[in-house]
């Protein structure tokens, strides 16, 4: 015989109940903020992840910096060749391992980051813009948290 808490877990469970329904609701609204703030700039969304990853440590390789952004590399290919194009980005053919490509940021590469991180500033402020710096810490800790309930 199903007891009352088995009943409850078969229940529907209501969007404003779940948590990863709320999670992404959330992420795809910063997502659009920050995707149309960085169009002023010519920069596309996917771009951002991996201008992000390069600002903190240039000269990974393609199938690194895509292993970092959390994209499949195939996929990477696409937008790192438009990030090639704009001037970006530099490919250096590895002389040791002529299957391994390096990214460098260009000097232009580099100067995006002044324009965009005050971008994402931006977004990250407007999404705990009502709440107190208690709630933002608070947040911030349980979302950390919550995070370490799944592998990597």
């Amino acid at each position: 015989m199903p007891t009352p808490q088995d009943t409850a877990l078969t229940d529907p469970l209501p969007f404003d109940q779940s948590v990863g329904f709320l999670v992404r609701d959330l992420n795809r609204a910063i997502q659009r903020h920050l995707q149309a703030k960085l169009q002023q700039h010519g920069v596309a969304l996917g771009a951002w992840y991996f201008l992000r990853v390069l600002w903190e440590k240039d000269g990974l390789t393609q199938r690194d910096l895509a292993r970092r952004v959390g994209m499949m590399e195939p996929t990477a290919v696409a937008a790192l060749r438009g990030m090639e194009t704009q001037g970006w980005i530099r490919r250096v053919r590895s002389e040791t391992d002529k299957r391994k490509v390096f990214l460098f940021l260009t000097q232009s590469g580099r100067d995006l980051r002044e324009r965009l991180v005050p971008e994402a500033h931006a977004v990250n402020l407007a999404a705990v813009g009502n709440m107190s710096e208690d709630e933002v810490r608070i947040f911030l800790a349980l979302l950390r948290r919550a995070r370490t309930n799944f592998p990597p």
